[in-house]
Parts: structure tokens; C-alpha cells; sequence
């Protein structure tokens, strides 16, 4: 389909080899230009975007610090091999079996992919509003943090702050400062809370200067932000998380029905 374009469509601001790098990105992300593919050539590339060669190498450079393509001296730029990474939530919500890992490892497995979580905090602080008001709590009501850093083949690529209700949550292993066999979902389940329905709201930010520095950005492109609220029985909210991974990275994938 062609878009046609008018006067009155607003110019983009940003200098050429970021839109050049951009559009490339685009490409990349929806699969036309595939893992493993090369890319065009640098005078291909001049060509299509009217471009001079140091305008081109900044866009590209762009792209290898993205981590979304290699470059090597007398060699074509190529997309790296797991450019996207899909996530499917659903796949590790349900509490892992006795004695077994955290589901969100054991599915990485399964993919062959090294993951690892390390525990970053495990403390009581006052939760952003929106973490407040799905607990429930009231105004300057406290909650109980653990704060960790998920890694897939050594990066790390998601930064997870999970909260609960103190009530809930003291006396028992939720507030030590160790890993939890299982996760915090077999535990739960364990203490009489099972979990049965999981909300998600998703949405894009600009990275704060924690995520930035945690996730190792090579700038400030979006990152996806997932709040999610976990329910047991009587629609008693017993666990909300925040996790944020970079978004030209990963994407989400849903299964649901219409209702």
C-alpha cells in the first residue's frame, strides 16, 4: 500500500543515519531481514537513503551496538542469530513441581539457553502507586520487595521487582535474602495462596537510569514494562511484579480467547 505524504505531515527531527538505522531496525525486527541474513551493501545502502559512507557506517554501528547485527573488517554486516527473543508468559506462571527450579529457567532450558537469576534486595519499602493500589494498600502502607535481575546466555535482559503484602508475607521465606526453591509461585501455592489469574498491563518507556545501567542499554530505545498482578482464590491479590526488558530484544506473546 502507498502512504501518500503532504505538506502538513510533521518532519522528523532525528539526523539521518538514527532514521537510516531505524527503518534497517524495522526490518530486522519483523523478519524481512532474517537472523543470519547479510545486509545490503554500504553502496546499496547510499543509494536507497541518499546517504553519504560516514552516514551509513553510523547507522550501522548503531544497529552492532543494539546488538541487532555483526560486522567484522571485510565482512558483510549480518543479523545476529537470536535478534528477537519471544517471551510467552503463560508458559512458566504455574507454580513449579516440588523440588524443581523456577519455571522461567526450566523453559529457557528447554530453548537451550542458559539462564540465571540473582537476587539483587529482598527489603520493605513504600511501592510505586501503581504497584500500591493492586495490592490494595493503603495510603503509605508498606510492602515487601524482592528485587532481581534475570540473565539469558550470560546478558542480562530482564529487571524484575516483585511486591507483597506484608501480611502475607512475614514469617516466612519471602523475606529472606535468599533464592526461593521453585519461585515465589510454589511457595505461595505451598502457604495456601495458589495462584489463579495473572493480569498483565504492558506498556513501552523510555529506560530510568537504573534500568539503563542494569540491563546494559546501548541507548535510550524503549523498553517494555510489564505490571502484572497476581490473584489467588477470592480475588486476593497476592503478588505484584514489574518487570522490564529492552524492547528491540524481546517481545510478548499472548494466547487468550474473545470473551
Amino acid at each position: 500500500m502507498t502512504v501518500s505524504i503532504t505538506d502538513s505531515t510533521p518532519s522528523d527531527p532525528r539526523s539521518l543515519h538514527e532514521r537510516i538505522a531505524a527503518d534497517l531496525r524495522d526490518e530486522i525486527m519483523t523478519g524481512d531481514l532474517a537472523p543470519g541474513a547479510k545486509l545490503p551493501s554500504t553502496a546499496q545502502l547510499k543509494a536507497r537513503f541518499d546517504a553519504s559512507n560516514a552516514t551509513i557506517q553510523k547507522a550501522l554501528q548503531v544497529l552492532k551496538d543494539e546488538r541487532l547485527v555483526i560486522g567484522r573488517a571485510g565482512a558483510a554486516v549480518t543479523v545476529r542469530e537470536h535478534r528477537q527473543r519471544t517471551m510467552r508468559p503463560a508458559s512458566f506462571m504455574a507454580p513449579a513441581s516440588s523440588g524443581q527450579p523456577y519455571r522461567w529457567l526450566t523453559e529457557a532450558a528447554k530453548n537451550g539457553i542458559q539462564a540465571h537469576s540473582t537476587l539483587l534486595n529482598v527489603a520493605e519499602v513504600s511501592p510505586p502507586a501503581d504497584v500500591s493500589s493492586a495490592l490494595d494498600l493503603a495510603e503509605s502502607e508498606t510492602a515487601l520487595l524482592r528485587h532481581q535481575i534475570l540473565s539469558m546466555d550470560g546478558e542480562p535482559v530482564e529487571l524484575v521487582k516483585s511486591y507483597y503484602p506484608l501480611a502475607l508475607a512475614r514469617g516466612t521465606a519471602i523475606t529472606d535474602k535468599r533464592k526461593i526453591r521453585g519461585g515465589t509461585p510454589a511457595l505461595l501455592a505451598e502457604l495456601g495462596h495458589p495462584p489463579r489469574v495473572s493480569v498483565d498491563r504492558v506498556s513501552a518507556r523510555v529506560p530510568t537510569q537504573e534500568q539503563y545501567q542494569a540491563l546494559n542499554l546501548p541507548s535510550d530505545l524503549p523498553v517494555l514494562r510489564t505490571l502484572r498482578v497476581v490473584y489467588s482464590d477470592d480475588q486476593r491479590p497476592i503478588e505484584v511484579t514489574v518487570m522490564v526488558k529492552a524492547g528491540h530484544l524481546y517481545e510478548l506473546q499472548y494466547e487468550f480467547t474473545p470473551e
